[in-house]
């Protein structure tokens, strides 16, 4: 199995201030600089990214965004070119967030553009993939999860995986408070694995698969420590300074 370094990316979604972002970002840099095996990402909001990027320019902390366009310009009031986020030294981009998919009606085929998208402008991105509830309990989280991945796959291509990181959230565990087991993560870690195996065994052996279900800073070792979790998608806990950083420290 390849060696992949785990990476802990921050989601601020849509929270913090001028004021407080400063704050956070300090107190964070102070502590990866103390020392952290894993690569750490902030994704705030669109308005503080140019900010973000003074902060963390000497820093080793790596800069991303929440969303994209997967359109490069036109007469699209109100949306994000990925170009524009290129422009502001963005590494990474989150596409397909549950919270897109249930909110903004984006679906697997839009997702899959942006991926594409954020890949032709030289960025990474973070594809978001998991079940509902509903999904779970009727035992369809596998169909579902097949269902995102391959919708990438048939117009990316599997190799486009190589320059790409998933997100596993199981959208039952976001912002609940609840937390899929250790083995129900991995189980299903492992089989976004097995799935892409199917076209590319090193190409899946090599992505990066986060866990992003409500990690804290007292469940992340755990979490972390298995075979096919590569690190977390981390929400409300990244707007802690410490609870963040402990998550950052967790890594096997």
């Amino acid at each position: 199995m390849s060696k992949r370094r785990s990476l802990v990316a921050a989601n601020w979604k849509m929270n913090g201030s001028l004021e407080s972002i400063g704050q956070l970002v300090g107190a964070i840099s102070q502590g990866v600089t103390q020392g952290t095996e894993s690569e750490v990402l902030i994704c705030p909001p669109f308005v503080y990214i140019a900010e973000l990027a003074g902060l963390l320019k000497k820093t080793d902390i790596r800069l991303g965004a929440q969303n994209v366009s997967h359109l490069e310009s036109g007469a699209y009031t109100g949306e994000v070119a990925p170009s524009m986020l290129k422009d502001f030294a963005c590494e990474y981009v989150i596409v397909g967030h549950s919270e897109r998919r249930m909110l903004y009606s984006e679906n697997d085929v839009r997702v899959a553009e942006k991926f594409i998208a954020v890949q032709a402008n030289g960025m990474i991105p973070i594809l978001c993939i998991g079940e509902l509830l509903e999904e779970r309990e009727s035992n369809c989280t596998e169909e579902v999860i097949a269902r995102q991945l391959d919708a990438v796959i048939e117009l990316a291509g599997i190799m486009a995986f190589k320059a790409a990181v998933i997100a596993y959230e199981p959208v039952w565990a976001i912002g609940t408070g609840k937390t899929a087991t250790p083995e129900q993560a991995q189980e299903v870690h492992e089989f976004i694995r097995l799935r892409l195996a199917r076209h590319d065994h090193e190409t899946a052996e090599g992505v990066r698969i986060l866990y992003g279900g409500s990690v804290k800073a007292d469940n992340a070792k755990q979490l972390f420590e298995l075979a096919d979790i590569d690190g977390g998608l981390i929400g409300g806990a990244s707007l802690v300074a410490d609870d963040f950083l402990t998550i950052c420290h967790s890594v096997r």
